[in-house]
């Protein structure tokens, strides 16, 4: 079994559905806003490339393109193919703890003065709010394009989470920081 990251199912998903050479999937990474969801660069297409095809998850080509430079096309393999099910149903069956910087100020909030923290809070929620209108137009986008319920989840499922967090830093204020 291949061991493959997170980093490199993103891309390698793209594969899976057809052939593509690098820019074209940093296109498809913006037409499909997956840095919403996932966390990958631009520079690091190439190299997350370079690394799966050194795996032999995939296989390069170089294409002839009239009046421009040639350019490498990468395709899947039959290894990628079930490393990417195995990743998938990995993903899919496991919570993994997810680490949050959140937590660092949390756990070290006594450095500041109780209105320091506050105010820290206020701001935390009114970003937080600015995602979730986000997020809840994303939803509503993809619901009128019609999208599967899977796309649709790509921004649902963040947005009830930001939910519920919005509503733990709300209860957190009113039981540690009022009338400090």
């Amino acid at each position: 079994m291949n061991i493959i990251s997170d980093i490199e199912v993103s891309i390698l998903g793209l594969l899976y559905e057809e052939p593509q050479y690098g820019y074209q999937i940093e296109k498809t990474i913006e037409a499909w806003g997956m840095r919403n969801w996932t966390q990958i660069g631009f520079s690091s297409i190439y190299y997350v490339l370079k690394k799966l095809e050194k795996k032999g998850i995939v296989e390069s080509r170089l294409e002839k393109v009239e009046g421009k430079p040639s350019r490498k096309v990468y395709t899947i393999t039959e290894q990628g193919r079930t490393a990417m099910k195995e990743k998938v149903q990995d993903l899919l069956s496991w919570n993994k703890k997810v680490i949050s910087p959140f937590d660092l100020g949390i756990a070290y909030l006594t450095v500041l003065e109780p209105k320091e923290v506050h105010k820290c809070l206020e701001n935390y929620i009114k970003s937080m709010d600015g995602r979730i209108k986000f997020l809840e137009s994303s939803v509503k986008m993809q619901e009128d394009l019609e999208a599967p319920n899977h796309v649709i989840a790509l921004f649902s499922r963040p947005l009830a989470h930001l939910k519920i967090e919005k509503e733990w830093v709300e209860n957190f204020i009113k039981e540690n920081m009022e009338n400090k």
